[in-house]
């Protein structure tokens, strides 16, 4: 399992960059056992499909890594560098375990790979377009090898905030834009959201923050993108509260989002909800959701992004775990 994941995390599959990744698993996943299948999502990236029988389950995680490229390294029992849990590390754990039940004689199953997870889950999206027969999907993000009850939808929504220019000397001439976000930001920061009793708060954070005035000028324009992380009870709330803040200064368009997610958890016990987002609420077509994986969201996106050899074999041992429970629900 180790050689495989450092043979995955050699190659990078950044997002858009995904195909020679895909291709590598074509070439090199094939047993006497499946069959494997490629397919288009029409702007040079593919979905890899791997079948056992035809699957009524099937374990599922992604292709692609945020950036930059980070070469794998071995420290001890250490796996580091991109990718290593987020998320060829989930790659090598499924795959691993859909060896062992091939070995031990299981059948109908099947693990599928995506492409763009991390820039809007576009092999997601076109993933629902397959004809399936499958009832239970196991989508494998890190989650320090813990069931996830529930996870955060997100909002996103782009701002323009207008103004007019001024020599700074004389701000009396114009109409400051920085100032009016600096209002909008206080009138959104005294919205009251009710906390969940499954998820908790409801967070937010502002990026791509774009003013273009010179320093001794008064802004006429502020842009920025504003994503929320919403909960069961804010999920439809916060779009209304966001919207009502625009007037004739103000110009907010709502962009897209995910609505927040339950999960299975069968009968275990160590189960945790989560504040990030997966493919999951995009696999419209699949069935049931389990959410589980090895590694640490807290390390995925990082420079020191890791994992260990003892949580991959954990998550071997969980995911078949999780195989059979599912293989007794489907009875």
């Amino acid at each position: 399992m180790i050689d495989n994941l450092i043979e995955l995390m050699k190659i990078d599959s950044t997002s858009g960059k995904e195909r020679e990744l895909a291709f590598y698993i074509r070439d090199s996943f094939n047993t006497d056992y499946n069959s494997i299948e490629m397919h288009d999502n029409e702007d040079n990236t593919f979905n890899v499909l791997i079948k056992w029988g035809n699957p009524k389950m099937l374990f599922c995680t992604h292709l692609d890594t945020v950036p930059p490229y980070i070469a794998p390294t071995i420290e001890g029992e250490l796996i580091k560098g991109r990718g290593s849990c987020d998320a060829k590390g989930q790659i090598a754990a499924m795959y691993q375990t859909c060896l062992e039940l091939e070995k031990e004689g299981q059948n109908n199953f099947g693990l599928l790979l995506l492409a763009g997870e991390e820039i809007g889950s576009r092999g997601a999206k076109k993933a629902n377009l397959m004809e399936t027969d499958c009832q239970y999907m196991v989508i494998g993000e890190p989650t320090e090898n813990k069931l996830i009850r529930a996870a955060k939808g997100t909002k996103l929504f782009e701002i323009e905030i207008l103004g007019k220019n001024a020599h700074s000397g004389y701000p009396e001439r114009g109409d400051n834009a920085v100032e009016t976000m600096r209002i909008f930001l206080n009138n959104l920061a005294s919205i009251d959201f009710p906390i969940d009793p499954v998820l908790g708060t409801t967070t937010y954070n502002i990026g791509l923050l774009k003013s273009n005035n010179a320093v001794n000028v008064i802004s006429a324009s502020v842009k920025f993108k504003l994503y929320f992380r919403t909960t069961f009870s804010t999920d439809k709330l916060v779009i209304e509260k966001i919207l009502n803040q625009a007037n004739d200064k103000i110009k907010i368009k709502h962009i897209s989002g995910d609505s927040p997610i339950n999960f299975e958890t069968f009968d275990f016990k160590n189960t945790e909800v989560v504040s990030y987002g997966s493919d999951a609420p995009s696999l419209t077509k699949f069935g049931k959701k389990v959410l589980y994986g090895p590694g640490s969201i807290f390390d995925a996106h990082t420079d020191n992004e890791k994992i260990s050899l003892a949580e991959l074999n954990q998550a071997v041992k969980t995911l078949k775990e999780i195989y059979f429970n599912i293989k007794k629900e489907l009875k």
